[in-house]
């Protein structure tokens, strides 16, 4: 049987723990930006120019381009964070969750003394009379919850972020400025897209990226730096586009937690179970508001975990390759596609992880 703190394992994947610690390297918001920064202006020298390699006479790149860049996280963070990420992908499969998770919040929120010592004396006898009145308490929360953990491994696999490429040219070099607008998500076979700015997020920029195209359209992006909030990731991610898709009613961990699980049902079969045991009658009110204001708490504690991530970034180091596409012959370069980031995922205290698997295509906006 999980203890609490096991089944508050899956808590702590949701906000993934101890993630960021710390980036190589820091980011400020442009000029005008508000709201919670996911990385912000990285200035003018984090990117270089690529050497060698010539300008195609025939074709040009200049032009802005809608860029999609996509990673497999799950398999790249680095040290424990990844650890956390696969392991709870498969944590929600004890028999005695839900049960244990939602009675330790419920006594938890007991007043100390006499009913919260009565609440855990007849814990064991507790757990077992509501485990199988389960299915009329919480009839959706265990396949739910697993449907959750499920889509975090889908969006930590297929994590993808959009992007604005914007290239210049002078003197025959060509330099571009990145701009990350938002997040791509795959779930199951659900892709989304999400904006920075509505959900109160700066956009990040990246400035004076070197890249070069030879005579055969090869364009090389010259080595960057883009770093994630990834806290703030992970809320756009958990409320906008994976609790959604499991219950239409839930637009936050309070709200889901509330539509999964019958309080009323709770207090009244605790009740029982305690009467029963003990032979103490103490009304189901006390238990009904216990399971409520535990619920609350659960998800505060979720919600707190992940936006103290925020405060720090995870880095994407990368170098880039790709082919570029003159769709329609009038010299100017429409597509970039199979691109190909090499690098690494870094954040201060933990080893650098290769950036595997890790691939880009644009389209001229």
């Amino acid at each position: 049987m999980k203890t609490i703190a096991q089944t508050l394992g899956f808590a702590s994947f949701l906000a993934l723990g101890s993630l960021v610690t710390g980036c190589a390297g820091s980011a400020s918001p442009q000029p005008g930006d508000e709201g919670s920064d996911m990385g912000g202006d990285t200035g003018s020298d984090t990117g270089n120019q690529p050497g060698g390699g010539s300008t195609s006479p025939s074709l040009d790149l200049t032009g802005t381009y809608n860029m999609t860049s996509q990673f497999n996280v799950a398999a790249n963070i680095p040290g424990t964070v990844g650890t956390i990420i696969n392991d709870f992908i498969a944590a929600t499969d004890d028999p005695n969750d839900p049960t244990q998770w939602v009675l330790q919040l419920l006594i938890n929120q007991l007043p100390s003394g006499t009913v919260q010592s009565i609440a855990n004396d007849a814990l064991p006898f507790v757990s077992g009379y509501l485990n199988q009145q389960l299915l009329n308490w919480a009839p959706s929360f265990l396949g739910d919850i697993k449907t959750v953990g499920q889509d975090f491994g889908d969006m930590a696999t297929k994590f993808g972020i959009n992007e604005s490429f914007v290239v210049t040219k002078a003197s025959g070099a060509y330099t571009a400025v990145d701009t990350a607008t938002g997040l791509h998500f795959t779930i199951g076979t659900v892709q989304e897209d999400f904006n920075f700015t509505d959900y109160g997020a700066s956009n990040i920029v990246v400035k004076n990226i070197g890249m070069t195209m030879d005579s055969t359209a090869k364009i090389s992006i010259a080595d960057n730096q883009l770093p994630l909030a990834y806290g703030k990731v992970l809320e756009i991610g958990l409320n906008a586009a994976i609790l959604p898709l499991v219950d239409a009613n839930a637009t936050d961990l309070a709200s889901f937690f509330a539509d999964e699980i019958d309080c009323n049902a709770v207090g009244q079969y605790v009740e029982e179970a305690i009467n029963d045991d003990v032979g103490i009658d103490l009304g189901s009110g006390v238990f009904v508001t216990a399971c409520q204001d535990g619920l609350k708490a659960g998800a505060n504690l979720i919600n707190t975990q992940i936006a103290n991530i925020s405060a720090t970034a995870l880095n994407f180091d990368r170098t880039g390759t790709a082919k570029g596409v003159d769709s329609n012959n009038d010299g100017m370069i429409d597509q970039i596609n199979t691109g190909k980031w090499t690098g690494t995922l870094t954040y201060t205290g933990a080893t650098s992880a290769p950036l595997d698997a890790a691939t880009f295509t644009a389209k001229r906006h």
